[in-house]
């Protein structure tokens, strides 16, 4: 059963899935880094200094004690980070068109092998029957 697993573990198809994963987890933190870090300024640049990631909606404010401790945290829906979440979407999607597109043109087009002769018709096999028969 170890030997099963250990082949099964080796096989091409695992290997190059974890090495995808792996992969897709570091573009994931490429990408959040270029959003949060480049893309965002600059569109917070062109809506008057806005930052995306501090949009909310408060639907409760947080309670306060006499000593400035907070007993009972805020309850926001935080709508601005949804929206860097969608952003970066975009951008992976973006990114990943252009790697496969690249990919593609790289790939060899398989040349179609030539049909096989499909031989004679029916029409001339019964025409040779036919001066067959006559001789």
């Amino acid at each position: 059963m170890l030997k099963e697993f250990r082949d099964f573990i080796m096989t091409g198809n695992v290997i190059e899935l974890s090495i995808a994963v792996i992969l897709g987890a570091a573009l994931g933190g490429v990408v959040s880094g270029f959003t949060n870090d480049i893309m965002m300024p600059i569109v917070g640049h062109f809506t008057g200094g806005m930052d995306f990631s501090a949009l909310k909606v408060v639907l409760s404010e947080a309670v306060v004690d006499a000593e400035g401790n907070v007993t009972t945290p805020e309850n926001a829906v935080m709508w601005g980070k949804w929206v860097n979440a969608v952003i970066n979407l975009v951008i992976v999607g973006f990114v990943l068109f252009l790697i496969v597109k690249a990919y593609n043109k790289t790939k060899k087009k398989k040349e179609e092998a030539p049909a096989p002769d499909p031989g004679p018709s029916e029409i001339d096999l019964l025409k040779e029957i036919r001066d067959a028969l006559k001789k």
